[in-house]
């Protein structure tokens, strides 16, 4: 008998807690912390997990090794080596948590969408979530897992470049959304990133990742809804955007999670326009 088909983009503990052992049900662990935050996430996925968690490494190991922009995507061959192994399949089940509750599981989230599968949910609350709740963890090293056989399809719909960000700030038909600060926004607050210029592109709208949270949960599905129809139409093809790629994804996983189906992330985001004095730059509050 078949084991039911994931129908959301966002699963609970208590459902995790349930189907950690079926078999088709492979967990991720794809915790990542901005490099000032000096923490090891492979070292702490270590120190604790769930239980049978592997470590999906999307800052060192599964990303474009060439591009000098942080974890950007790799392309549909290193993506399914390095699928394989961490001995998926492409009929699995997958859930990805991180350990800050929902910070970068959503990045893994996205990177299988745009390889083209369908199966993938994020834990809601991550690995505080399942701790807080009683649910076991473990530690030390993890055991070995068989190779898989995946096979990634490059899925282009969810994924924009800066040339394609650069024609949808100016049609009504698209909606450029981005999950960094107000502050960073604005250009009030220095980029982190060295060289790279404080702003943000004409014609985006500014929605903190923060604002769609609460106690490290997204928030329930009808406050969702409001926050995202004060910023978008349903009509509209959404691309989101932050500093490298990562609470992007927290927007294009609230945006599923809402309804929305034309959804899209700018992966070079910040890192990458700022970078490059000849994209367009504002400063100061934009047009809602």
């Amino acid at each position: 008998m078949a084991e039911p088909a994931l129908t959301s983009a966002l699963v609970d503990c208590q459902w995790l807690a349930e189907h950690l052992t079926d078999p088709d049900l492979v967990v991720l662990d794809a915790s990542w912390h901005m490099p000032g935050a000096k923490r090891n996430a492979e070292q702490e996925w270590l120190a604790c997990r769930i239980p049978g968690a592997r470590y999906f490494d999307f800052d060192n190991r599964i990303k474009d090794q060439h591009s000098h922009l942080p974890h950007m995507l790799p392309d549909v061959d290193l993506f399914s080596r390095e699928a394989s192994r961490l001995g998926l399949e492409n009929h699995h089940r997958i859930v990805v948590y991180d350990s800050l509750g929902i910070f970068s599981a959503p990045r893994a989230w996205w990177m299988f969408k745009v390889m083209g599968h369908q199966q993938v949910a994020v834990l809601d609350g991550g690995l505080p979530a399942w701790k807080r709740q009683g649910h076991t963890t473990e530690q030390g090293t993890a055991l070995r897992v068989l190779p898989g056989q995946y096979k990634a399809s490059w899925s282009p719909g969810w994924v924009r470049n800066a040339t394609a960000v650069l024609d949808a700030l100016s049609n009504p038909a698209c909606r450029v959304l981005d999950a960094r600060s107000r502050e960073r926004f604005h250009g009030e607050a220095p980029d982190p990133r060295p060289g790279v210029r404080a702003g943000h592109m004409p014609g985006a709208v500014c929605l903190p990742f923060t604002e769609l949270l609460e106690d490290g949960h997204l928030l329930p599905r009808e406050r969702l809804v409001a926050q995202l129809n004060s910023v978008l139409k349903p009509e509209q093809q959404l691309i989101c955007s932050c500093g490298s790629g990562v609470t992007a994804a927290i927007l294009a996983l609230a945006a599923e999670v809402s309804g929305h189906r034309q959804i899209a992330v700018y992966d070079g985001s910040w890192a990458e326009w700022g970078s490059r004095d000849e994209l367009p730059l504002a400063t100061g509050e934009s047009p809602g």
